[in-house]
């Protein structure tokens, strides 16, 4: 379940009515890929860089990124259309993710990410996508996982501006975004998306 915005026009950074360190009790709240486009495909902006979204993770894919998960934040899970009187620019994406069997080498997976550099670089994930995209490589000893995870934590948990504490949302990357419910949305055929 995606909470609602709280006052401030944000999702709430955890849920006390849950009980304290219960499941989905504290944000990255995890949703399905198909209760997050319902939720946000509000209008043709959200719908466009939607699209974009879905684009980035079947990109992913293709190249063997199958096995993780990704946090979605930024404007695009706030309320801003209300709160700063535009639509978002683009979607926050982390993924963690681990790196397909044939690349487990380093020089392997390097060559990999040159030559699939639209999906690791952001400004081009941002152009292609309309995805600022970032990726933890959940293959790196544990130790540099929890340094990037606190890292991305700790920024995407608080407005850049206002430093207000945020929520954000969490999709597994195992979703499956072929789903005939996504494509009614797209295709104008389901009109309840708020």
């Amino acid at each position: 379940m995606i909470p609602a915005f709280n006052q401030s026009g944000v999702l709430p950074p955890y849920l006390p009515d849950l009980p304290h360190g219960s499941e989905g009790s504290l944000a990255p709240f995890r949703v399905s890929l198909q209760d997050f486009v319902k939720r946000f495909s509000i209008n043709e902006e959200r719908v466009n860089i939607i699209k974009g979204f879905l684009s980035y993770r079947k990109e992913l894919k293709k190249i063997g990124i199958v096995e993780g998960f990704q946090w979605i934040n930024g404007s695009f899970v706030e309320d801003v259309e209300r709160t700063r009187l535009r639509p978002p620019h683009d979607i926050d994406i982390i993924t963690f993710a681990y790196r397909p069997a044939y690349v487990m080498h380093n020089d392997d997976w390097e060559n990999l990410v040159r030559e699939n550099i639209k999906l690791f670089d952001p400004a081009i994930s941002k152009k292609e996508f309309q995805c600022d995209a970032y990726f933890v490589d959940l293959d790196l000893p544990s130790h540099v996982i929890v340094n990037r995870t606190s890292y991305w934590y700790g920024l995407f948990s608080h407005q850049r501006e206002s430093f207000l504490w945020k929520g954000m949302l969490e999709i597994l990357l195992s979703d499956n975004e072929h789903d005939e419910y996504i494509e009614e949305i797209f295709s104008g055929g389901h009109k309840d998306a708020s």
